[in-house]
């Protein structure tokens, strides 16, 4: 069963604020969470969470919103999907993982990229959302 656009409009509300203040956080604050992130990696606990977290929001969101279109609404499912692999991927990591995915810390043109990205895409879902055509 498709989604209806109110949930594709329910989602962009929920998704695009945070992804955008997100974004805007990675972009003014690189060093301090390049910091958190150094922190989040060295804990096998945090990253568990972490793992179930996403796996639960990503399975939640390809159920409730597998729309193939072309779109915005495409956006939110293509989030849904990766983020089941991310939790897997956060479930699976041992310590060697963990330390491996801490050298891409020192890659801060990555932070800048992700955290541009992040804001256009979320500021793109937020105005879908809540100023839908």
């Amino acid at each position: 069963m498709q989604a209806s656009m109110q949930t594709s409009i329910y989602l962009a509300q929920l998704i695009g604020p945070v992804m955008a203040i997100m974004g805007l956080y990675i972009l003014v604050f690189p060093t301090r969470l390049q910091e958190v992130a150094r922190e989040f990696l060295a804990s096998a606990a945090l990253m568990f969470l972490a793992g179930v977290m996403a796996l639960i929001l990503g399975i939640a969101i390809v159920l409730s919103h597998n729309i193939w279109v072309m779109g915005w609404p495409v956006i939110i499912t293509i989030f849904g999907w990766v983020a089941i692999p991310a939790g897997l991927l956060r479930l699976s990591m041992g310590a060697e993982g963990r330390a491996n995915a801490t050298e891409f810390l020192a890659y801060r043109g990555l932070f800048i990229f992700a955290g541009a990205l992040l804001a256009v895409l979320g500021a793109w879902l937020s105005w879908a959302g809540y100023f839908p055509a």
